[in-house]
């Protein structure tokens, strides 16, 4: 317990900030907005020589190879992306934990045990490639075996400098950063030409891009001296490695899944024709992630006080939203014969017609889903990571769609617009909302917090108010008195408690922060202003869009003697119950701090009925109990969001095979 909380429970009248103390104050916004522009425009800059390199990199390869040529150096160069999303798992957890660390020391000790783990798996994905060379090189339909060793050679070094890559954002070093990236660049552009000039055709163009994965390793600074190979103990814990390892997985099949499809579904010469269109694709995904790796360590560093409305957050999209917008008007003012004599007349297919109109269309896919990327990673950034496994969800969809519906290149294209339009909806219309509405950004007058409250002590009277319910009519004879009269200060009855709690709200209980601290508080009558109801079915067909007690009350009153509904029943019923003390009074609620709004938990019918009371004193008959978290705006009960919902389903699905009915007969075992 924090002391700001002890004194404030020694003094009523004193607010209580967030829960959670903080060593430091979080950087304004302003410092936090110029951090992102600054590192941003250095990146773009960056990202700019780069995407140009890139784009005349393309072009010259496909020029020297020709359509078939070119589709078979780009399945391959696909398959080291695919593998960026390891590579990129360990750049993020790299940045995020150096951006955090408060030392030199302790940024070395983040470096050492991530870049040996990395060499670790770096190799093992290379020597996977090696075992499956021949089904590879067959399902891609390359016309070399030796495509695939090269790409395993580059996959062991390309996974550690993500870790090196990963140390230099974190250190917030955007200009060595962006200097790492044009030097890959610039070094597989050169490397095409000499290589292919001397003969080796494909072989040539994939060996560039190995020649250049080495050396950007190398060449990765600043770094921290390694002294020694020996594992690091640092605290990352594997959660963070599964949130960047689902959100790289589905980012890198959404951006380079689909070239792979084509290549083994369509000929040749149409292959090397949807290769040229994608290249333009990765240029649009590359600028816009200039912003985003900028975004992620500034977000990182800020401390845990901005909200989803955080400026750090629309400032990026705003930044992604006017890159793509200038891009994607370039490219329309392009005209087509540009196009025809940068990559060729043989990338004119009849049957499709000019290349400008499908590139343009691309390119506006690729920016959609860009926008995407921007709202998962700075969930990321805040231990917030839900929507990473909705995009995994969009990528095994975008795989499927295009696997299904392949008649023409158009479809393909069509199919993946479609769905990432909606993803971005999906993540969208909950962040709109929420900011738009602003609920919790409320501040009201603090709550006088009479004393402190164990979990023991909150589980005991919220299985009070829960056991008339039929789930414990087999166990309501043996544990009536351990239920009715708890001693919170016996082990065994309050494993009990927990394990009856469990059978009937183990669900919600979860839920709430691990943080959480629990208060008995004084509700005055202007603190009623500020509490709701959580929107659950019944209720919603009275709040009409407003779920404040306040609000649903008055609606509640004006039906309540004219409707014989068994809801409006129930709440006649409790009325009377509680002006005549029949019923627990006491009354759950949840928040941020206590200057801030409240949901209800457990009463809702209870503190309904209060007010629907004719007695203006009848509220003075509830006890009011308040758990306070700066984590309370995961929790889906007090927070109903996309993000909040997903974890509900995610811990719903872990703790599927648990039974609290086993735990409660094993007490009952012990007492015979």
């Amino acid at each position: 317990m924090t002391d700001t909380l002890k004194s404030a429970v020694a003094d009523s009248t004193v607010a209580v900030p967030p829960v959670a103390e903080k060593s430091t104050a979080s950087p304004p916004a302003k410092t936090l907005k110029s951090k992102l522009l600054g590192g941003s425009l250095t990146l773009l800059a960056g990202s700019g020589l780069v995407g140009v390199t890139n784009l005349v990199y393309n072009v010259a390869t496909a020029r020297l190879l020709g359509p078939s040529g070119f589709a078979h150096a780009t399945a391959v160069y696909t398959i080291l992306m695919l593998v960026s999303g390891i590579t990129l798992s360990f750049q993020v957890v790299c940045a995020k934990y150096v951006a955090k660390s408060a030392s030199p020391e302790d940024r070395a000790s983040v470096f050492a045990s991530l870049h040996q783990r990395s060499w670790i798996a770096g190799i093992a994905i290379g020597l996977l490639l090696f075992v499956l060379e021949r089904p590879l090189t067959a399902y891609l339909n390359l016309p070399d075996p030796v495509l695939i060793s090269l790409l395993a050679l580059g996959t062991a070094f390309y996974v550690p400098l993500g870790v090196r890559r990963g140390y230099i954002q974190g250190v917030h070093a955007f200009g060595p950063l962006a200097v790492n990236f044009m030097l890959e660049g610039l070094v597989r552009l050169f490397g095409v030409f000499v290589l292919i000039g001397l003969g080796l055709g494909v072989r040539g163009a994939v060996l560039a891009s190995v020649i250049a994965v080495v050396i950007s390793y190398f060449a990765a600074l600043p770094s921290p001296s390694l002294t020694s190979f020996s594992f690091r103990g640092i605290a990352i814990s594997f959660r963070e490695g599964l949130q960047a390892i689902v959100f790289f997985s589905g980012q890198t099949v959404i951006n380079n899944f689909d070239i792979v499809l084509v290549k083994h579904f369509f000929p040749p010469a149409e292959a090397g024709f949807y290769a040229a269109i994608a290249l333009v694709g990765r240029l649009v995904n590359m600028c816009a992630w200039s912003v985003v790796n900028t975004m992620f360590p500034v977000s990182a560093s800020a401390g845990d006080e901005e909200g989803e409305g955080s400026p750090v957050l629309f400032t990026s999209l705003l930044l992604v939203f006017l890159i793509l917008s200038v891009l994607i008007f370039g490219l329309w003012l392009v005209p087509s014969f540009l196009w025809k004599t940068l990559f060729g007349a043989h990338f004119e297919l009849g049957g499709y017609g000019a290349l400008a109109p499908l590139l343009i269309l691309y390119a506006i896919t690729t920016g959609i889903y860009s926008l995407s990327s921007v709202i998962i990673t700075y969930e990321m950034s805040r231990k917030i990571a839900n929507t990473s496994w909705l995009q995994l969800a969009f990528s095994g969809a975008l795989a499927l769609g295009i696997y299904l519906l392949h008649q023409t290149l158009h479809q393909v294209i069509v199919i993946q617009l479609v769905l990432m339009v909606l993803l971005l909806v999906v993540l969208t219309v909950p962040l709109l909302r929420n900011h738009l509405t602003a609920p919790i950004s409320l501040v009201y007058s603090s709550l006088g917090l009479r004393r402190l409250l164990t979990e023991e002590e909150v589980m005991a009277e919220f299985l009070r108010s829960e056991f008339h319910h039929p789930e414990f009519d087999e166990y309501r004879h043996e544990f009536d008195a351990v239920v009715r009269h708890p001693d919170l200060n016996n082990t065994r009855e309050n494993a009990v408690r927990q394990a009856l709690l469990f059978l009937r709200r183990g669900a919600m209980w979860r839920e709430l922060p691990a943080d959480t601290q629990w208060f008995e508080v004084e509700l005055r009558p202007e603190d009623l202003d500020r509490i709701r109801f959580f929107p659950r079915a019944q209720w919603r067909r009275v709040a009409r869009g407003s779920f404040y007690l306040t609000d649903v009350v008055e609606r509640i009153r004006l039906r309540l003697d004219s409707s014989h509904d068994e809801f409006f029943g129930k709440l006649r019923s409790l009325s009377s119950s509680v002006q005549e003390n029949l019923i627990n009074p006491t009354v759950l609620l949840i928040g941020v701090d206590n200057t801030g709004p409240l949901t209800i938990l457990d009463g809702n019918h209870r503190m309904a009925a209060a007010m629907l009371s004719e007695s203006p004193s009848v509220l003075n008959r509830l006890r009011f109990i308040c758990g306070f978290s700066p984590e309370m705006t995961r929790c889906c009960w007090y927070a109903t969001n996309v993000n909040t919902l997903l974890r509900y389903f995610k811990n719903l699905v872990r703790y599927f095979s648990y039974d609290p009915e086993s735990d409660i007969d094993r007490f009952q075992e012990d007492s015979l």
